[in-house]
């Protein structure tokens, strides 16, 4: 059977081979996340990145990323996710 979801990364980074290879970490992870992204800021928050990825079609590997001026432009997903986001300090 098919793995479900998006496909794995042939060149994972570092946070990605630790969750790969420790599997009770992994789902602790993933608990939190549930909680932080099952509200209604976050669900707003990817529905308005999904409508502009339907509408531009950036590809696989690929995410829409926010852009310190205010846009938003396709860039790989290791990159963006990688930078940290709000936890950036």
């Amino acid at each position: 059977m098919a793995r479900p979801g998006p496909k794995l990364s042939k060149n994972p980074g570092k946070t990605a081979r630790y969750y790969r290879t420790h599997p009770e970490a992994r789902r602790h992870r993933q608990k939190k996340q549930k909680e932080i992204n099952d509200t209604d800021a976050k669900r707003s928050y990817r529905r308005d990145l999904m409508r502009i990825r339907r509408k531009r079609k950036p590809g696989a590997q690929t995410d829409m990323s926010h852009q310190p001026d205010g846009s938003v432009k396709p860039e790989s997903r290791k990159t963006n996710r990688g930078r940290g986001g709000a936890n950036r300090r």
